[in-house]
Formats: structure tokens, C-alpha cells, sequence
């Protein structure tokens, strides 16, 4: 058997100071190494043209290596300062907007040629939507404890009690969040160091990774825009849960937020998985309500700590605007026809459509029953009808329930990052529907699934790009498909 070629410029582990020279789609700096041999592509994530970086390798092909960041050892010359605490969550932070959407255009319209195989496809595009806010648009933010910390001044970890965001590159190792991020609530973010103060003070440890082993393990907040209120979720395990006083955590929270608690929850979490939410875990609410109410487009919804709901709901709900107007484009085309809502979740796009159109049926599934309780629920508070939600596997679903063949007209797709399961798309090419609204947080699965459906006769009409996460490499598509 002949043995695989290997490369003459890299091998797994090693450790490369290297320049940034282009910028791929899903935040892959591209560097290049040149030598004798030739020249050598180097992929290394959340990196940015211009910048001298430190990577360590973690795949080698003959034609490429993919690498982690391990440091940025220069700036780019397009970066500028900001008065936030500099996070692995957010590497574009210092990017200006502009330039971000920049590279984010061309990236996807890249993508798009190459992986779905539309050469003309910058002709068919419609818009680049912009997030209504820059900063502090997110609406959730995990924050992790740890018991090994990071000392920047000495370059070495060190055994601490942090509470933040794991240091870059490492699963082991977290540096504390000492302010604002520039992401999330700023109130909570500037004290979230009295909180790590006083959780330090109760005597029990954080979790330390490598153990697998401690008390602490994250603190969850999630927050409402239209009422201003959080939520927050602590998350331990059991050992020494009986020492912790949780009502007096409670007073604690309120003592500093006031009226903007609107809960508090406790997560048990035995398992040694680095995970929030355990598959064997119990949640108990110990104060307040367990649910916030957050409103789009005029419509209210409840949301749990464990529901699925938009991270920026201001720029959810341009996205949400793009697709209904896509939807509806021709109103009459869906009239006395099914609608049919797949991957729905807890089904704002369903309601949204419903509670817009005037004789058409909706129908939303999602296989997460959790999901399509609040469904049913927040349609009922918004009282929208012509809606219906079932809670069942896509593709199952289209099999159980032929009375719907032949009277779908539009259907709309919004699938997990991974895409839509190939006998699932084949599925739903079978239905026959004349126009197919594929929402995507992915565009490299959209970009595959293009393909398919170029080949069962769909052509692109138009599409649009949101920026759903600013600072992130992170983009959204709607694309409107038309037999």
C-alpha cells in the first residue's frame, strides 16, 4: 500500500508565528508559507488580514493546515481601540463595522460560487442587513467559574478562582471578566466581579476542568429588551450545595439589580461534560419567575432558560422582517394554502406569517417538544390563530401526514447550523412546493444544499445577509427559492 504524502512545510502540534494575509468564510484567516518546495496555505480561525499571529497546528494536509490561535502577536492596521474587555467571543471586536460586513459579503458570495455552485450569484442578491445595534445586543451570555486562571503579566496559568470565559485556545483555563465586553447588559458585566467576590467568600471551589471536580460551575444570565429584566441561573453541582445559601444569593442579586431580577433558577449539574444544562441535571426556581417575556414585531413571547430564542432580538427582528416579505411576496399565491414552517422552534417566524396573512394555514414542527409547548403557548397569548404546531422529526412528519401533499405552496426552512439531513431535503423536494424561504445560520450547509435543490428545479430569486452577531464571524442568509 503506497503511504499518504505529507507535506514538506508543517506537521501536527507545531507552533507557527506567521502573517495573515486574506480572510475566508467563517472567520478563517488564511496565511501562506513559502519556501523551496512552493507556497503552503495555513487556515487559522478568528484571525484578520494584517495581523502577525501565533498558531499551533491541529490538521495537516498535503495541500493545507488547519490551526488553532493562540495568540495575536501584531494588530492589523484596520483595527482600532474600544473601551471593553477584550473576549475570545468576540475577535472582531476592533474591526470596524463597515469592514466586517465587508468580508462578510465576500466571503459568503465566495462560498456560495464554489460550494453551491451559482457562478452569477451576486446578481440575485438583495441586501446586507445590518444589526440595529453594534454592541450590547446579545440577550444570553454564559459565563463559566474555573479554578485555574490566567496571570497575562507572567504568561502562565495560575490556580485562581475566575469567573469569565475560557482563555483562548485552552479547555482548562479561564480568565475573569473583569467589565464590560461590549456584547452584553453592561450593569451585569461591571459587577460581575462582586459576584465572583461573593461566591469566592462562601468557601466552596470553582469547578477545576482537569479534576472534574468543584461547586461552581456557570452563571447564566438572560435578559429582556422590551422589560429590561434578567434572569439568572446558577449552575453547581450537588456536593456542598447544602452550605450555599441560595435565598441569601438571591437578596444579594436584588441587592444590586433591584426590580431587574425577575428570577433566579438553580442548576444541578453532576455530569462531567463541559455543558450547562445536564442531560440528568434538575433545575429548582428559587426566586421570581422562571420565564421572561421578550416582544417582536408586536408579538410577545415567554422564554425559559432552556428555550432556543434569537440572541439579538432587535436584528431577529429585521431577519424576521426579510423572510415574512419573502413569504408573502405574492400574497395570493399563499391564500388557502398551507404554509409550512419546518425546524420552527418555539415558532415566531409561524406566527408571524399567521398573524399577517388572511387565509392561509400554517403549520410549524420542530422536533424539540420543549419548544413547541411555548409555541402553542405564545400563540395563545398573542392569539394568533390560523397556526397550528406539531412536535415531530421533519422528515417523520412530511411521511405521517400525507392530507398536506399537494396543498403546499410555500414552505420555510430554518434548520440547526448542521443543514438539512439529505432524505429530509429529498423530502421536501417531493412536496412540490413552488417557493422554498431557506433560512440559514450556516451558509457552508445552505451553500450544499443549493445544489439539491438547483437540480429539482429551484432557481435563487434573491437574498439577503443579516448580521445577527457583530464582532463574530458569524452571518446569516435568506434566500428565496422559486420552481
Amino acid at each position: 500500500m503506497a503511504r499518504k504524502a505529507r507535506n514538506k512545510f508543517v506537521k501536527r502540534g507545531q507552533i507557527l508565528d506567521i502573517q495573515i494575509e486574506d480572510y475566508a468564510f467563517g472567520g478563517k484567516g488564511i496565511g501562506r508559507l513559502r519556501n523551496e518546495w512552493g507556497e503552503f496555505v495555513v487556515f487559522v480561525p478568528n484571525t484578520l488580514p494584517g495581523q502577525y499571529v501565533k498558531a499551533q497546528v491541529k490538521k495537516s494536509s498535503r495541500n493545507y493546515a488547519e490551526c488553532k490561535l493562540l495568540e495575536v502577536i501584531t494588530a492589523s492596521e484596520d483595527e482600532m481601540e474600544v473601551p471593553y474587555q477584550e473576549i475570545p467571543g468576540a475577535p472582531y471586536i476592533k474591526l470596524p463595522i463597515e469592514k466586517q460586513h465587508t468580508y462578510k459579503k465576500k466571503s459568503t458570495l465566495e462560498l456560495f460560487r464554489r460550494i453551491g455552485k451559482v457562478p452569477d450569484i451576486e446578481d440575485t442578491f438583495d441586501e446586507f442587513i445590518a444589526s440595529p445595534s453594534t454592541f450590547h445586543y446579545r440577550n444570553k451570555m454564559e459565563y463559566g467559574f474555573s479554578a485555574i486562571g490566567y496571570d497575562r503579566e507572567r504568561n502562565t496559568d495560575v490556580d485562581e478562582f475566575t469567573l469569565g470565559f475560557k482563555k483562548r485556545g485552552t479547555w482548562w483555563c479561564a480568565e475573569n471578566l473583569d467589565g464590560d465586553s461590549g456584547l452584553f447588559d453592561q450593569q451585569v458585566e461591571e459587577h460581575l466581579k462582586d459576584i465572583r467576590e461573593y461566591c469566592e467568600k462562601m468557601g466552596l471551589s470553582p469547578w477545576h476542568a482537569p479534576r472534574k471536580e468543584g461547586f461552581f460551575r456557570y452563571f447564566v444570565v438572560r435578559k429582556s429588551y422590551s422589560t429590561n429584566q434578567l434572569l439568572f441561573n446558577l449552575v453547581t453541582t450537588s456536593h456542598g450545595s447544602q452550605h450555599f445559601g441560595l435565598q441569601k444569593f438571591a437578596d444579594f442579586l436584588i441587592g444590586i439589580f433591584g426590580e431587574r431580577v425577575a428570577g433566579l433558577l438553580h442548576t444541578i449539574n453532576d455530569e462531567i461534560g463541559d455543558r450547562v444544562l445536564a442531560t440528568t441535571g434538575t433545575i429548582q426556581l428559587v426566586y421570581g419567575e422562571d420565564k421572561i417575556v421578550e416582544e417582536l414585531l408586536g408579538l410577545q413571547f415567554e422564554i425559559s432558560m432552556k428555550s432556543f430564542f434569537q440572541t439579538n432580538p432587535k436584528s431577529a427582528e429585521k431577519l424576521y422582517e426579510k423572510v415574512v416579505e419573502y413569504a408573502l411576496e405574492r400574497k395570493e399565491a399563499i391564500d388557502n394554502t398551507v404554509v409550512l414552517d419546518l425546524f420552527c422552534g418555539t415558532g415566531t417566524i409561524g406566527q408571524i406569517v399567521a398573524s399577517r396573512s388572511t387565509n392561509a394555514e400554517i403549520i410549524g414542527v420542530d422536533i424539540v417538544a420543549s419548544a413547541i409547548a411555548d409555541a402553542k403557548e405564545n400563540a395563545q397569548r398573542n392569539r394568533v390563530e390560523g397556526v397550528r404546531f406539531f412536535s415531530a422529526d421533519v422528515g417523520a412528519f412530511l411521511r405521517e401526514h400525507p392530507e398536506f401533499q399537494g396543498k403546499i405552496r410555500t414552505i420555510i426552512l430554518d434548520p440547526s447550523r448542521a443543514g438539512v439531513a439529505p432524505k429530509t431535503l429529498r423530502k421536501i423536494i417531493a412536496l412540490d412546493a413552488e417557493r422554498l424561504v431557506y433560512v440559514s445560520c450556516n451558509p457552508a450547509t445552505q451553500a450544499r444544499d443549493m445544489e439539491q435543490l438547483a437540480l429539482a428545479g429551484y432557481a435563487i430569486k434573491k437574498w439577503s445577509l443579516v448580521d445577527q452577531f457583530p464582532h463574530t464571524a458569524h452571518i446569516e442568509t435568506v434566500v428565496l427559492f422559486e420552481k
